[in-house]
């Protein structure tokens, strides 16, 4: 695993590779956990891509400023962690879901899980060691993670050791889970605490196939549905490949990028379009210039899909212009071609669109 700042320089210069391994993978550790407990992808705009494209964007508007301030001593990863999941539990308010019980329910679950671990000893000095160390000039909150953590006092009597009221304990131990605990496990201990969440995902797929139910669709970060297409024969004789790099364009070409909503044109194909292909900051669909924005950073496929059939039926409208698509959705937006190229089949046998050579080759299958 290379550095934090390496990470964070690779967010900043929209490097896709490191983007998609490392912001994808920490957000997935505490999606998966959440998802778990409130079934957040049966729920409109709470889906992981949704969610994680808001949390990017929102640190993409901030110039990544929010990681690089970051504590000193605490792993970008638990940060990072941390900071989505509070995006998922402001998304869960908008949902008109009962917020207050959530971080306490949240938090039983986490301990829950710390006491039937058979590590149970050892993952609570390493919590109590966690508190101590972000806490480091607060010494009530030490004693408070060591006491209940560790010692394994209840609230009420912690209280009366510190001299302090039950409801202070509370409002610190609350704070505590909050901002140190939950991420903590999450991060280090997400594996052991989803395996109880895969088991039973698992045996009620099982009890399905034995009652000879309709097959369920797995769940996304299960494995992703393939397409299977029928390609006419006449795209077959003569395909039209995007190039790889584009630096010019003729005066009828138009330079098809992936975009977001706000028309923040910061990274990848879509700063390019900026820089060289009249691209405008601020506008997020539709032609401009030399180019057509089509938004990928809004959530699934299915919110991709609409703004793609859109652009066919404005290329088709169009025959007097050639349009180069690029690897839209495959960047930063954390797809992959198989899932993006499959929006294109009605293009393939448009004269006027080209398409990036992974995507036609998914389309070959």
């Amino acid at each position: 695993m290379i550095s934090d700042e390496l990470i964070i320089n690779g967010f900043c210069s929209f490097d896709e590779h490191i983007t998609k391994e490392y912001f994808y993978g920490f957000c997935r550790k505490a999606y998966d956990i959440f998802d778990h407990k409130y079934q957040l992808r049966y729920k409109t705009g709470l889906d992981f891509y949704s969610l994680a494209h808001e949390y990017y964007i929102s640190l993409m508007i901030h110039q990544f400023k929010p990681l690089l301030d970051r504590p000193n001593g605490v792993k970008l990863s638990t940060w990072m962690t941390n900071g989505f999941r509070f995006v998922i539990l402001d998304a869960l308010k908008a949902y008109n879901k009962e917020f207050s019980p959530l971080s306490d329910s949240s938090a039983d679950d986490v301990l829950a899980y710390i006491r039937s671990s058979d590590y149970e000893d050892g993952m609570m000095l390493q919590v109590a060691d966690a508190v101590a160390s972000y806490y480091k000039k607060d010494r009530v909150m030490q004693e408070i993670a060591h006491f209940v953590f560790y010692a394994g006092y209840s609230q009420k009597d912690v209280a009366e050791m510190l001299h302090i009221t039950p409801s202070a304990v509370n409002q610190r131990y609350k704070k505590m889970m909050d901002e140190v605990v939950t991420p903590f496990v999450i991060e280090n201990y997400s594996e052991g605490l989803y395996k109880g969440a895969m088991f039973e995902v698992h045996e009620e797929m099982a009890e399905y196939e034995k009652a000879g139910a309709a097959p369920v669709m797995a769940p996304r970060h299960f494995a992703r549905a393939r397409f299977c297409l029928e390609i006419p024969e006449k795209y077959m004789e003569n395909r039209r490949i995007t190039p790889d790099r584009i630096s010019v364009l003729k005066p009828n070409e138009i330079f098809v990028f992936g975009s977001n909503l706000q028309g923040i044109h910061a990274g990848g194909a879509a700063f390019m379009a900026r820089m060289h292909f009249g691209a405008v900051m601020g506008q997020g669909v539709g032609l401009q210039g030399q180019s057509y924005a089509i938004p990928t950073m809004q959530g699934g496929v299915e919110t991709i899909k609409p703004f793609v059939d859109e652009f066919i039926d404005f290329a088709n409208n169009h025959k007097e212009l050639n349009f180069l698509v690029t690897r839209i959705g495959c960047g930063i937006a954390g797809f992959e071609p198989y899932e993006i190229a499959p929006l294109f089949k009605d293009a393939i046998n448009m004269e006027n669109v080209w398409l990036p050579e992974d995507f036609l080759d998914v389309l070959d299958k």
